[in-house]
């Protein structure tokens, strides 16, 4: 089972409970004991966000749990692991192989060589929320983060968004900041209500989009139009870049529409949580005053 080393301690404790009800013949009390102790084992499995091992890994695929990656020692080699990779490969799980040393830090574990870590959210798929979103009457509001490494600012925007009325937001598969303990309490929570779709290609999110009558803006310095000179107020899915490079090139293509945001004074430009801040509110103002 996949259960933290605390358990021992736990276990003495539940079966002296246990066996004191059992000798108090109180039978229903040591059942509601064991009801309970597997309630706390429960919460525990949940709460755990680092896994260690063949056997763990495998019970957290087992259990439906999502994995934001795993990792594998370079040249680790056998069944066991090849059973991982194969089950990582169907559920497009990450797998980064790294060498020994970095275990080292693990050497308390029964580690195996793999280590797992278990995302706090359930992902979603853009081509099932939008549909559901027009099947609500509703006029859909996505955000898509190109490549973002910073979990700070992963949060800071997922925060923004759920209180701006984003319907969903995207990001890759890879190359992106993830999803974990951090990210989600920057988000002050939002990360846990706000759907989040990991997309294997974003190029490929965007033409639905655009397939799907939304405008997609790429939020760009590179654009001639100001956002508040741009339509935002139908279907609408606004693209924010890496925090170095920002959007790609390929990306940028896609788009419908690019837009900037003017800077008349000071520097040249913003931290993408707060472009994206900025961003969100002009959409949520344009879409306020057209009743969408």
């Amino acid at each position: 089972m996949l259960y933290p080393t605390i358990l021992p301690n736990e276990l003495i404790r539940f079966k002296q409970v246990y066996n004191f009800y059992i000798q108090q013949t109180n039978k229903k009390a040591a059942q509601w004991a064991a009801f309970l102790f597997s309630l706390h084992l429960k919460i525990i499995f949940m709460s755990q966000t680092t896994i260690y091992g063949v056997h763990a890994i495998k019970e957290a695929f087992n259990a439906g749990r999502e994995l934001i990656k795993i990792q594998v020692q370079k040249g680790l080699l056998n069944p066991q692991v090849e059973e991982i990779l194969s089950i990582c490969r169907k559920q497009q799980v990450p797998v980064q192989f790294v060498p020994k040393e970095k275990f080292y830090s693990f050497k308390e574990k029964n580690h195996q060589g793999l280590v797992g870590y278990i995302s706090p959210i359930s992902y979603h798929s853009i081509e099932q929320i939008v549909p559901q979103l027009f099947e609500e009457g509703k006029t859909p509001f996505i955000m898509v983060l190109d490549r973002l490494t910073d979990v700070r600012n992963l949060g800071a925007i997922a925060r923004t968004a759920l209180c701006a009325g984003v319907h969903a937001i995207v990001i890759p598969h890879t190359d992106s900041a993830p999803v974990n303990d951090d990210a989600v309490k920057t988000s002050a929570g939002a990360l846990m209500q706000l759907p989040v779709c990991r997309e294997k290609n974003l190029k490929t999110v965007i033409e639905f989009l655009n397939q799907c009558g939304f405008t997609t803006l790429a939020c760009t310095e590179k654009a001639n139009n100001n956002l508040d000179q741009i339509e935002l107020s139908g279907p609408l899915a606004i693209i924010m870049g890496n925090e170095e490079t920002g959007i790609s090139n390929d990306l940028i293509k896609k788009c419908t529409e690019l837009g900037k945001i003017p800077m008349d004074f000071g520097l040249a430009s913003l931290n993408v949580s707060v472009a994206a801040g900025i961003a969100m509110y002009e959409a949520m103002i344009q879409r306020k005053i057209a009743g969408s």
